[in-house]
């Protein structure tokens, strides 16, 4: 029987960071990891779905360069090279995670984690069985892609991100049913490479639960680049014919029938929880099978911790790794808890960043708001990278000018709402970002303009 403080089970961006967290604080520390290191994010989710949109949006600006002055002929794209340099990133990002992680002295053990008790569990691998005996454990299993009736995965027909991620060809013609996150990243990353990309969202709007004025700037971005899309469509099943597939589906106009090559679901997540046994341990589980944590994220069993995306929604890289060193810091006697602002970026073209309250949410909680918002087309870097869709839109508190949220729709959003979030968390005000002065000419800018625009006194916008 192998004894240790922590059993990490799940070596994701929550699971390997918990582990060195632990570590840096004294803790042994000891990983199961069913598959490869670095879970989902590392190795088919997070960094190869960006490398594959960089690829395709590198391919777009090449052959529409003409604008510009770039001029090129004859321009391809090669899948075999992408796949090939996809693959060295995640060997470079993997292969970092376990040399921080043996630095560190965490030791891994390979194979499927399951409870046999409340300080005990098993780890089956392929050189057999291994008891490990616990004072802690954190359950950073992360979530499943779902599957639904009708569309199996096959891994030629019907297939989901990782399989997306690892096709031989471009394909001539795709069905994205869903279109949610995954669902737009992915299918417009295939259109810019040639696909023709129809996509199949049950609800009544794409990129569901966000600010509908953020979401028509990407149908813009999706218009321009000949995808079509149908929502409150239900997907009930396709057949195979000698033209393809025939994707079926029943919608407010009737039935709808779409020809393709290739099938991507994207509808979601569910929790990798049942091989772990919860029961043996005495974990409990919430109504949607996730597992029920505290602010410290605690589960039920004291001793027991949960991070990630196996505790629940929003599936997000960056808040697993943030849980995973609050699980750790409470493991080691320090008061932490989940006290944090969590910022979000969807990867579309043009892409979308938000944090905190939208105006809709902060109104429906009952807090008056004053909003600023600034164009990119007013934006003299936006204009110079000819990349000029969208805006950014600052929420704050009516009353005392407290900074409640921002929300960006357009080039390398990204890269720019971690500033709002900084300023959330410090409790600024939206005229500490109106005052704070931004570096010329940058796409920053419209952070301080929009910031400005709350008391009407944008430079280059139009104020309410």
């Amino acid at each position: 029987m192998k004894k240790t403080d922590t059993l990490v089970i799940g070596s994701g961006p929550g699971g390997y960071v918990a582990a060195i967290r632990l570590a840096q604080l004294g803790k042994s520390v000891v990983i199961a990891e069913r598959e490869d290191l670095g879970g989902v994010c590392l190795n088919w989710g997070c960094i190869p779905s960006k490398a594959l949109i960089h690829a395709a949006s590198t391919l777009e600006r090449t052959r529409h360069g003409a604008e510009i002055g770039v001029k090129a002929d004859k321009v391809t794209f090669d899948m075999k090279a992408f796949q090939a340099f996809k693959a060295g990133v995640v060997s470079k990002l993997t292969g970092g995670v376990g040399t921080l992680l043996k630095s560190y002295k965490v030791e891994v053990l390979r194979g499927q984690a399951k409870f046999t008790g409340p300080k005990t569990a098993e780890v089956a691998g392929s050189r057999g069985s291994e008891t490990v005996e616990f004072a802690h454990c954190i359950i950073a299993t992360g979530a499943k892609t779902i599957e639904i009736p009708g569309f199996a995965f096959d891994g030629k027909n019907v297939i989901g991100a990782k399989g997306a991620l690892a096709l031989e060809e471009v394909p001539a013609r795709m069905v994205v049913i869903g279109g949610g996150v995954i669902g737009l990243e992915l299918g417009t990353a295939y259109a810019k490479l040639g696909t023709k990309v129809t996509v199949l969202e049950a609800l009544d709007q794409l990129l569901p639960g966000l600010d509908p004025t953020l979401v028509k700037i990407v149908e813009k971005g999706l218009r321009k680049r000949g995808v079509e899309w149908h929502v409150k469509a239900k997907a009930k099943g396709y057949k195979a014919g000698g033209d393809g597939l025939e994707v079926e589906a029943e919608t407010e106009k009737g039935a709808l029938k779409v020809a393709c090559d290739r099938i991507l679901v994207a509808v979601g997540f569910r929790p990798i929880t049942d091989v772990l046994d919860l029961a043996k341990a005495g974990v409990k589980t919430n109504e949607r099978g996730f597992v029920a944590t505290d602010r410290a994220c605690r589960t039920n069993v004291p001793h027991i911790f949960a991070i990630g995306d196996v505790s629940g929604p929003p599936f997000l890289a960056h808040k697993a790794s943030r849980e995973g060193q609050v699980a750790a810091a409470v493991i080691a006697g320090h008061p932490e808890e989940k006290d944090f602002v969590t910022p979000g970026a969807i990867f579309t073209d043009p892409e979308i960043a938000t944090v905190g309250l939208s105006e809709a949410e902060a109104e429906k909680a009952g807090i008056a708001v004053k909003v600023g918002k600034f164009a990119f087309v007013a934006n003299g870097r936006a204009l110079s990278m000819n990349e000029t869709d969208g805006f950014v839109k600052v929420v704050s508190d009516a009353k005392n000018d407290v900074l409640l949220g921002v929300q960006a729709v357009g080039p390398e959003v990204s890269n720019l709402i971690s500033e709002a979030a900084l300023a959330i968390e410090m409790g600024a005000s939206a005229e500490d970002l109106a005052l704070t002065v931004h570096p010329h000419p940058t796409l920053s800018e419209t952070i301080m303009e929009a910031a400005e625009a709350v008391y009407g006194k944008s430079i280059h916008g139009v104020n309410r």
